[in-house]
């Protein structure tokens, strides 16, 4: 009696030791890696976090441009993020929808910390977490970190924050695209 029952646990746990080493090897060699496109294309995305583009973050808007979305919903990335973006996908550049807003100057945060009652309600809406501070108590921006989203303008009670535009520097400094001139004669020879 107990020998059939032996057997029975023994072959239910070789059953189990088969098809859990199935199972492992299935989940190795068929494993589904992220789609190196999204990977790209979020990579160009500004990262802001804003929503202006209609979605909750830059990982969506980039899945929904893979998926043969929109390219041009992205104000803080601008005309630059859409040539880009253009290229990447072998694409017609399309000018920025007004719908989402317009491109502007980089902005940061900048919190009147003498006028700060400490609600925490700026806090609450920065989508990279670069408020920092307690609960009434004074808080500010970590500049570096701030991504110029305008979200926790609107929630604050005491109206203490400030957008100031951030003039550039060496470090945010880019190239511009030249632009082509033509002369009549060049125009001529054409």
């Amino acid at each position: 009696m107990w020998t059939g029952i032996l057997i029975a646990v023994l072959v239910l746990l070789g059953l189990a030791l088969a098809f859990g080493a199935l199972l492992g090897f299935a989940s190795e060699r068929f494993r589904v890696e992220g789609n190196p496109l999204v990977e790209q294309i979020d990579a160009m995305l500004p990262q802001t976090q804003c929503g202006q583009c209609g979605f909750p973050g830059c990982r969506p808007y980039a899945e929904s441009i893979a998926d043969g979305g929109p390219i041009n919903k992205c104000p803080p990335g601008g005309e630059s993020t859409i040539k880009a973006l253009a290229d990447l996908l072998d694409i017609d550049p399309q000018p920025l929808d007004a719908e989402h807003g317009v491109e502007q100057a980089r902005t940061v945060a900048v919190i009147r910390e003498d006028e700060c009652i400490g609600c925490t309600k700026c806090i609450q809406a920065c989508p990279v977490d670069a408020i920092l501070g307690a609960a009434k108590h004074m808080h500010t921006v970590i500049e570096s970190e701030c991504t110029g989203c305008d979200l926790c303008v609107e929630p604050c009670p005491v109206d203490c924050i400030d957008m100031i535009t951030i003039e550039p520097d060496i470090r945010g400094w880019t190239w511009s695209q030249p632009r082509i001139i033509t002369t009549d004669k060049q125009e001529a020879n054409s």
